[in-house]
């Protein structure tokens, strides 16, 4: 089964429609999703693939504070 990109992108921008403040909703997801992609890259594997390749493993992550603001404001 092919997926419809169309369908599965309305499908997500719709669920930041019901967000307080939509656009800091999609640039909050959009960097984690990077985050993810960019960790699963550097450790050769998906979280929690097993992989005799692997480069490294995922240990967890702590919560931060998502500014999108200067420190002086």
């Amino acid at each position: 089964m092919r997926i419809n990109e169309r369908e599965l992108f309305k499908s997500v921008m719709v669920s930041f429609m019901a967000e307080e403040d939509p656009m800091l909703a999609m640039l909050k997801w959009i960097t984690e999703q990077l985050m993810q992609i960019e960790a699963e890259v550097k450790a050769g594997a998906n979280k929690n693939e097993h992989n005799s390749e692997r480069k490294t493993y995922f240990s967890g992550y702590r919560p931060r504070r998502f500014d999108t603001c200067h420190p002086r404001c």
